[in-house]
């Protein structure tokens, strides 16, 4: 195919360059208006003068990258949402000066959006965007309270949390049902407490006390909870939240406010906005591995194999033998990461020093697999809420792992993989779509139906299964299904979408491609989006990211090497290369 040879040369020469030295991908993720807006308020929460500088940076980008309807998105290339808006919008009013005519825009955006900039008004929205889920509900409605967005009495419109919850044993939080998902208990602590500190219950209220008695014992947790890097997860928006909730409460001498504000200053681009972590290193390096079918280099090989969790978590209590998105010590092991790597480590050469490191994988994979058969993202057994309920991408990406390693695993754990395996398709069948789709609960589309991304999910169940011959003969019903849905959905110049009415992107054209490839899916339709792909990358030389990765609570983001290493996967696979 013209141009095929030369673009994989291009692109592969472009992630090289995109590298870390001889070390790991680090990636670039997107600004984000949201991580930007809640920075801003918690610097400003614990003291507003020593924070200056930073807070009048972060206004300034958020002035310069208002939306033309008013409102703002996630990234500097996404549609207004509800969300992000309000916190724009409550940042600008309490700490910009000169903007008059933003907020009078943004005024206007959310009173066609709402009906109403009233109070209440804006709880109900914000409730109804969430629903049960109040992960990220609460915290938006403390943000805008701290703000004076809520008008008087504010405080009584934040929902309150349970955080006494958090005096329970760990083992227990799946079953008692918490409000927010697994990897939040710092904000179901502070945020539970600053609502209980600025509207306690009634005196005559048992909560009242047994708050009260319990929060000397929970306080600690804060700290104790928090990594060396001072960021919850990495991540701004959940230390911001934190930060915001305890200067509010009376607690800014709290011991782990110094190390959250200097995650929080250490965090602060150039340009004066936040990212919403700060970076996916291990998942980046992983890809980048699998995109390219070589052997695995003695540095990343070593490097990868330092990232597996050799203890209990101490922040998660998650057994060893995972791995997390980064190489930062806010990283919690999921199973995205994990399975990423138990592949990636097979791409080495000689892997009989490499048995236990992927044991242990396989062996954390299996303790997470729900009664369900699917493979959630953190935590066993926590299926009430979106982000922490079995999702069919996570679950054929085991599968993918599992069966690769399988051969020259122990017998004992040969067999859990078969048992596993067994009720792991189950699970896949009956989230299939009847027109042959699956949708991931970690990659979106704004432009899709319901901000859906059934390309992208399809595409990676219907890859991972066919990425091993044993497996796919397991699975060859799915991924014909699956597989059909593809080709429909497929656009006449041979791209696709997060759907069949989403515009194209280089992300979802790349997976569906190599979905293809690896399943030998019709030719013509192989060439034409390889065809698109090419001229699309300009032969490998341009990559324009799309903002199709949901974050957690659904924030969306976009990455720069997933353009990258996807085109590459893809051309490779076209070119019999994988």
């Amino acid at each position: 195919m013209q141009g095929l040879e030369q673009s994989i040369n291009n692109t592969e020469a472009h992630l090289n360059g995109l590298r870390r030295g001889s070390g790991p991908w680090e990636g670039h993720l997107s600004s984000s208006a949201l991580s930007t807006a809640t920075a801003i308020v918690a610097l400003g929460a614990v003291d507003s003068l020593a924070h200056e500088t930073c807070i009048r940076a972060g206004v300034d980008w958020l002035i310069d990258h208002q939306n033309q309807d008013g409102g703002w998105g996630d990234t500097a290339i996404s549609k207004s949402n509800l969300s992000t808006t309000l916190l724009c919008w409550s940042a600008l009013k309490k700490h910009g000066s000169s903007c008059d005519e933003n907020l009078n825009r943004c005024d206007a955006w959310i009173l066609q959006q709402v009906g109403s900039v009233e109070p209440d008004a804006l709880v109900r929205a914000v409730v109804t965007r969430y629903g049960k889920d109040k992960t990220f509900s609460v915290p938006i409605l403390m943000h805008c309270a701290i703000c004076g967005t809520l008008g008087e009495k504010a405080w009584a419109r934040v929902l309150p949390l349970p955080f006494e919850l958090a005096a329970f044993p760990r083992a227990w939080f799946g079953a008692i049902g918490l409000p927010v998902v697994s990897y939040a208990l710092p904000a179901l602590i502070a945020i539970g407490h600053a609502r209980f500190f600025q509207v306690p219950p009634a005196i005559w209220n048992p909560l009242r006390w047994l708050r009260a008695l319990l929060w000397p014992g929970i306080r600690p947790m804060l700290k104790s909870l928090q990594p060396s890097s001072g960021g919850y997860l990495e991540a701004t928006p959940l230390t911001s939240f934190v930060t915001m909730a305890l200067a509010s409460s009376g607690d800014a001498d709290h011991p782990c406010v110094p190390g959250a504000v200097d995650f929080l200053k250490r965090s602060m681009r150039a340009d004066g906005s936040w990212p919403i972590d700060t970076n996916l290193s291990t998942w980046g390096t992983t890809l980048a591995i699998k995109s390219q079918p070589l052997s695995l280099d003695p540095l990343l090989r070593g490097w990868l194999l330092g990232q597996q969790y050799r203890e209990v978590h101490p922040f998660t209590h998650a057994a060893p033998g995972g791995w997390a998105w980064t190489d930062l010590p806010g990283g919690v092991p999921d199973a995205d990461d994990t399975a990423g790597a138990l592949i990636a480590l097979w791409h080495s050469d000689e892997k009989s020093d490499l048995i236990r490191a992927g044991e242990a994988g396989i062996t954390w994979l299996l303790d997470l697999q729900n009664r369900d058969g699917g493979i959630p993202t953190f935590c066993r057994g926590w299926g009430t809420l979106p982000f922490d309920r079995s999702t069919p991408e996570l679950t054929a990406h085991a599968l993918l792992a599992w069966h690769l390693w399988e051969p020259v695993v122990g017998p004992k754990l040969r067999d859990q993989i078969r048992s596993a395996t067994v009720i792991a398709i189950r699970y896949l069948q009956s989230q299939q779509r009847q027109n042959g789709s699956w949708v991931p609960l970690w990659f979106g589309n704004e432009h899709a139906k319901d901000e859906e991304n059934p390309v992208y999910g399809t595409a990676m169940v219907t890859a991972y299964l066919s990425g091993s011959r044993a497996l796919a003969e397991k699975a060859e019903a799915l991924i014909a299904s699956g597989v059909a849905y593809l080709l429909k959905t497929q656009k006449g110049d041979g791209s696709w979408g997060g759907d069949e009415t989403a515009p194209s992107s280089i992300e979802e054209t790349a997976v569906a491609l190599t979905a293809l490839c690896r399943t030998g899916g019709s030719l013509a339709a192989r060439e034409k989006a390889a065809s698109w792909l090419i001229s699309a990358t300009r032969e490998g030389t341009h990559f324009p990211p799309s903002p199709i990765g949901l974050y957690f609570a659904r924030l969306w983001y976009h990455e720069q090497l997933y353009p990258v290493v996807w085109t590459l996967q893809a051309l490779r696979s076209m070119s019999g290369g994988q």
